[in-house]
């Protein structure tokens, strides 16, 4: 992703989630979230699009494995073998949301926004993102650096930027361009 203000990536985000829902209503998707790292700014993006009654089905706020299991399906290997900061967690998650929800697109993010909790094997900024539909799963692992002359706390800006690029993954699964 281009570097991008916070503010910016607000502007997208909005812009982003107002594409997906007219998208999803042309074409009669329903979709659903399970948001890790970005805590529902995802869900809270596409819902405040006047219609998105029409198109979102289902938002999960899953921090813990626990709720991984239990509401999305994740299984105990996978967090066990790959950890919650894992693009085989985020594809579950995705894939259990969809599920739940009987929705036709499912979408999913985990990782750690910071500033606190990062690793050398999960640094802060390490994000998934999982989009599943009936016929694929896309999953992929980024690393979002704030750039140096931002004034955006990190984990804004991280969760910020993961929302843009998650819209944008469902965008591409709905069969739109961005």
């Amino acid at each position: 992703m281009n570097e991008m203000s916070y503010g910016q990536l607000l502007s997208e985000m909005k812009r982003l989630s107002e594409k997906l829902v007219r998208t999803c209503c042309d074409k009669g998707i329903r979709l659903a979230t399970a948001e890790s790292c970005t805590g529902g700014m995802i869900s809270a993006a596409v819902t405040a699009v006047s219609g998105s009654s029409a198109v979102i089905e289902l938002g999960v706020c899953s921090y813990s494995n626990r709720i991984k299991e239990k509401v999305l399906g994740v299984s105990a290997q996978t967090l066990k073998l790959y950890t919650e900061y894992s693009v085989q967690c985020a594809e579950e998650m995705a894939r259990g949301v969809r599920a739940a929800a009987s929705a036709q697109l499912g979408i999913s993010t985990t990782g750690v926004a910071g500033p606190t909790g990062g690793t050398k094997e999960h640094p802060v900024g390490e994000v998934c993102i999982a989009v599943c539909t009936d016929k694929r799963c896309t999953a992929d692992r980024t690393i979002y650096k704030k750039p140096q002359d931002e004034s955006a706390d990190v984990r804004d800006y991280v969760r910020a930027a993961a929302a843009v690029t998650a819209l944008k993954t469902a965008l591409e699964a709905a069969g739109e361009d961005y």
